[in-house]
């Protein structure tokens, strides 16, 4: 199983800052209206979209060739060490990506869960053994959206990029998210060169093959940093965000997928992120 992708996508991480306030389905049209072609929805609180009104979502996205994705909740943690909070979080990841999959997204993204003052190698199976869960349940309901842990920002947060890979060779139907200024920011400046964004790009087909490189899901803004990883989100050009040898380096590997813009003025720095790549 497969997300195919004809080009790469570049969209906002909710509805476009020129449209707040209008319903989801008026929010797909603006980013169509924009020259963008994708958008994440974001159910970081709650999923906001009930069951009944997905088909205005989906038919805006279809009608506007605009990729979804959704973002889900930022309460997920599934390396807990309360049972109850465990259960909890495979519930609003499976909520998110039913509505998600309803609304014609192809990805569901969230931040996986925390090391909790243990060891990687002892949190690894936690993880694994809640994301087999996601998954068989995601098949018993025949949903065929993909589960996306994130690239995570901070040291305390699980979700190093090889981790991650490694999830994804164990797992059918989940694939990273890779935010790269999250990378840049949990390493304190580093992963911000054209040879380590390269390194990235070829860890990901070595570890996950071609189609690693063609259904990519991603996150560029960006973003304030310090000792202990990130801090906030900026506006590309008021940070040292590489993004333009990020851009030449999709450009260079043929990568296909989405990039979404987390940026505090969503559309203008996705705009400026399409606008270099289409040059390249």
């Amino acid at each position: 199983m497969a997300i195919k992708y004809d080009k790469l996508n570049f969209g906002t991480a909710g509805i476009p800052i020129a449209a707040r306030g209008s319903p989801t389905a008026e929010g797909i049209a603006k980013v169509n209206e924009l020259g963008l072609s994708g958008m994440e929805l974001e159910f970081v609180h709650s999923v906001n979209i009930k069951e009944d009104k997905t088909s205005p979502v989906f038919e805006a996205a279809k009608k506007n060739n605009v990729e979804l994705t959704c973002h889900g909740s930022y309460y997920i943690n599934l390396s807990s060490l309360e049972k109850d909070k465990i259960h909890a979080s495979i519930d609003r990841v499976l909520n998110a990506a039913k509505i998600a999959n309803m609304c014609g997204a192809k990805s569901c993204v969230f931040h996986a869960g925390y090391y909790m003052k243990r060891s990687p190698k002892e949190v690894y199976p936690v993880i694994l053994k809640c994301m087999k869960e996601i998954v068989a349940k995601l098949k018993d309901e025949n949903n065929p959206i993909f589960v996306r842990p994130e690239t995570t920002g901070k040291g305390t947060q699980w979700g190093e990029l090889d981790e991650i890979i490694k999830l994804s060779q164990e797992l059918e139907q989940v694939m990273p998210c890779i935010d790269f200024s999250h990378i840049h920011a949990r390493s304190n400046g580093k992963w911000n060169t054209l040879e380590e964004f390269r390194d990235i790009f070829t860890r990901v087909e070595k570890g996950l093959g071609k189609k690693g490189l063609q259904m990519m899901h991603c996150h560029i803004s960006g973003i304030a940093y310090g000792e202990k990883g990130e801090k906030h989100h900026l506006i590309l050009k008021e940070s040292d965000m590489n993004y333009k040898d990020l851009l030449k380096v999709f450009k260079e590997f043929g990568a296909k997928g989405i990039v979404i813009c987390e940026s505090p003025n969503i559309e203008e720095d996705a705009l400026l992120m399409k606008r270099f790549y289409d040059k390249l």
